[in-house]
């Protein structure tokens, strides 16, 4: 018995430790189902089922078939930082907090997605709020939630 659950054991440990990043796949897929590559079109777009593919044992929707293929050949240009979580609350507390898919940024060609309900729009205080320091911020504090 002792060898059954160690072996079960280091079975969920392997499983554990093949996804690299904590992702945000609140809805399944990564950006809620939002087409990675259509932000960088500034034209967020919903992926359709028939266009999908999987990175970094992550779940990713495209609206089109160009945009899978551009995704399939360098998936690391599109991925959003923190893992898909609100970049404003991971540079103001560290916190992983879900997001709206179509409240978005692209900085120095990288895409980064923030929470926006009712009267908070976590853009605006990103875009007030000074975005290089909190940007700064934010990626010590993704390192320090990678290491957890």
């Amino acid at each position: 018995m002792r060898n059954v659950l160690f072996a079960v054991l280091m079975l969920f440990g392997g499983v554990l430790s093949a996804q690299t990043i904590d992702y945000n796949t609140k809805k399944g897929y990564a950006a809620n189902g939002y087409d990675v590559v259509s932000y960088f079109d500034n034209e967020p777009r919903e992926g359709q089922e028939e266009f999908r593919s999987v990175f970094d044992g992550v779940q990713y929707k495209f609206s089109n078939q160009d945009n899978l293929d551009k995704f399939e050949a360098s998936p690391k240009n599109y991925i959003p930082q923190y893992g898909g979580y609100c970049a404003y609350a991971m540079g103001v507390s560290g916190k992983k907090v879900s997001i709206n898919a179509s409240t978005f940024e692209i900085r120095d060609g990288k895409l980064y997605l923030f929470y926006n309900k009712g009267k908070n729009n976590t853009l605006a205080l990103w875009l007030q709020e000074s975005p290089e320091k909190l940007k700064a911020q934010a990626d010590k504090n993704w390192e320090k939630a990678m290491q957890r």
